[in-house]
């Protein structure tokens, strides 16, 4: 009879994660970190969602538990990124930009085929 199927999950692509972190990324981290970098992590990772597609996503977070992610380590900084990040986030350069118009942390990203002025989404 006529039935239904469910989707297919395919096995997520893995590689191994090379991110650059200026020198100013790192100084706003560590301030922003001020004295949890032994149990705070940075953690970044790629939302459906913004203006193109993709939205990056960092958040200093107690370290997780689960062993799916990929750790980076920059000066007693520890950056984490999920495997299923890791095709779309390798090789991203992460700044901190300071301005009058508001500054914050951008990623640039070589993997992204479009993205927006922001720097805050991509695909």
């Amino acid at each position: 009879g006529e039935g239904f199927s469910l989707p297919v999950v395919s096995k997520v692509e893995v590689v191994d994660v090379n991110i650059e972190l200026t020198e100013t990324a790192r100084a706003a981290l560590s301030a922003s970190m001020s004295g949890d970098e032994d149990t705070h992590v940075l953690l970044i990772s790629a939302q459906s969602g913004g203006c193109s597609g993709y939205m990056y996503d960092m958040a200093i977070v107690e370290e997780p538990e689960n062993n799916g992610f990929q750790k980076i380590f920059f000066d007693g900084i520890r950056i984490f990124i999920h495997n299923k990040d890791s095709t779309m986030l390798n090789g991203i350069r992460v700044d901190y930009k300071d301005s009058l118009m508001g500054g914050g942390f951008q990623i640039e990203n070589p993997n992204a085929s479009k993205s927006c002025g922001c720097g805050q989404s991509f695909s």
